[in-house]
């Protein structure tokens, strides 16, 4: 997996992609550099990110901040 050609696709900084994701900035470097692979956990996250990084994103934001139905005014 081509994790820099992943993460310009999504016109993000190193730093942006770390934080957006949950990686470490000196992770993503080595991926970057190819000084390691992911592998595990992170290769199948960095998959469904290259499928559908909304998704994931949507998933990662912390429950209190994803609007309920209770809170959303009706017309």
């Amino acid at each position: 997996m081509d994790v820099a050609d992943l993460r310009t696709r999504l016109g993000l900084t190193q730093t942006q992609f770390a934080r957006h994701f949950g990686f470490s900035v000196e992770t993503l470097r080595h991926w970057e550099r190819g000084d390691r692979q992911p592998r595990g956990a992170a290769k199948v996250l960095l998959s469904v990110i290259a499928h559908n990084p909304a998704a994931v994103l949507d998933a990662l934001v912390p429950e209190f901040a994803k609007p309920h139905e209770e809170f959303v005014t009706k017309p």
